[in-house]
């Protein structure tokens, strides 16, 4: 063969192998390839895209736990509402208890002694007049208005506080005066847990002067007397409302507490006592208005070395060996005299002074001072 038919060959089949691929058309690719290389822009589309949906599974998260919280807090919150409220409750409870185990006692002893019932009036009459002084209690009181309680009812009234129907020389002006002296005496224990004659005062009245009166002016004294009752009463009350809402009665914290607020309130009877009939010792009367006055003002500090001054005073203390044979040294008898031997010599003081500086114990807690440098220690 020569070369022309063999070039003629070639040619030919080349132009049969490009018709044939021109017939088959070519499949269409659905993916197409992957790039080698992305822009910054894609890169930083794709980064924001993933940013943005792990802040919003963190915020979804977030949002759970505060939901969860708060409801956590309000489940407390109402927890601790009902157990106040039952706490409250069982108080009142409590209270009424006593309250009614205390009346029936009371009725049981005036049964066993003979004593009539007491029975106090809802609405005692010349409720709202000035209150007489002591001095001027036994005056015949001339100038009362008792013609709004008739003859009859008033012996009745009379006899049932337990008091003589009629007193020879008696008006009847006068016996309206002693039978509302009567209902005072009988009902003022409920101003205080401390009953007593003296009225009581409202909390803005009590506070007591710097110095106490004059012997000669009877009627500042007493007036300086129901403020000192009034303020020893609004104190113990006030202990007692605060131990009534404590949960801590079963314990022993608890019941050493309760007991030291009742004994503070019986060794302070006679001290009542000696403030009714304005029988108080000079010395001992002006320590205690200092000291009051001191606590009304939350000076807590100052009134705790009043305390101090009036239980132990100047007096002389023994310190290491005072008898060292038989025979007593000759200053050893000024260790029993002076001040402590007078006022802390009597077990009745001694104790009633004990129940004014736990009250200045309660009343530091109740009434905190506004500088922490007059809390006692």
């Amino acid at each position: 063969m020569d070369f022309a038919s063999l070039m003629a060959g070639e040619i030919a089949k080349s132009k049969g192998t490009a018709t044939k691929t021109a017939t088959t058309a070519p499949e269409p690719t659905t993916n197409p390839p992957p790039k080698k290389f992305i822009s910054r822009r894609e890169a930083e589309e794709v980064r924001r895209a993933a940013y943005l949906a792990e802040q919003k599974a963190l915020d979804a998260e977030r949002a759970a736990r505060a939901a969860a919280k708060r409801k956590r807090e309000d489940d407390a919150a109402s927890d601790a509402r009902a157990r106040e409220d039952k706490k409250r409750r069982l108080a009142e409870e409590s209270r009424l208890r006593r309250e009614a185990r205390a009346a029936a006692e009371e009725r049981a002893r005036r049964k066993r002694l003979g004593l009539p019932e007491v029975v106090v009036p809802a609405a005692v009459e010349g409720g709202g007049e000035e209150e007489e002084d002591g001095e001027e209690e036994d005056d015949d009181g001339g100038d009362d208005a008792g013609g709004d309680i008739g003859e009859e009812e008033l012996v009745g009234r009379l006899r049932a506080v337990g008091e003589p129907a009629m007193v020879f020389g008696e008006g009847h002006a006068a016996r309206v005066k002693r039978y509302r002296k009567a209902v005072r005496s009988r009902g003022s224990g409920a101003a205080g847990p401390i009953a007593t004659t003296l009225a009581m005062l409202a909390e803005k009245d009590m506070k007591v002067p710097d110095a106490v009166p004059a012997a000669a002016d009877r009627k500042a004294r007493r007036y300086l007397f129901r403020q000192l009752a009034s303020y020893f009463n609004m104190v113990l009350r006030e202990w007692e409302a605060a131990l009534a809402r404590e949960d801590n009665a079963d314990t022993f914290a608890g019941q050493a507490a309760r007991h030291a607020m009742v004994s503070s309130k019986e060794t302070m009877r006679p001290l009542f006592r000696k403030f009714e009939q304005g029988a108080l010792d000079e010395s001992i009367l002006e320590a205690i208005v200092e000291i009051v006055k001191a606590a009304q003002e939350r000076r807590y500090v100052d009134a705790n070395d009043g305390y101090l001054r009036l239980s132990i005073g100047k007096a002389a203390w023994p310190i290491g060996v005072t008898m060292v044979g038989i025979h007593e040294r000759s200053a050893r008898e000024k260790l029993h005299g002076g001040e402590r031997g007078h006022i802390m010599g009597s077990e009745v003081t001694r104790k009633y002074l004990q129940s004014i500086k736990r009250c200045l114990t309660f009343a530091q807690v109740r009434w905190p001072p506004e500088d922490v440098r007059q809390l006692m220690g």
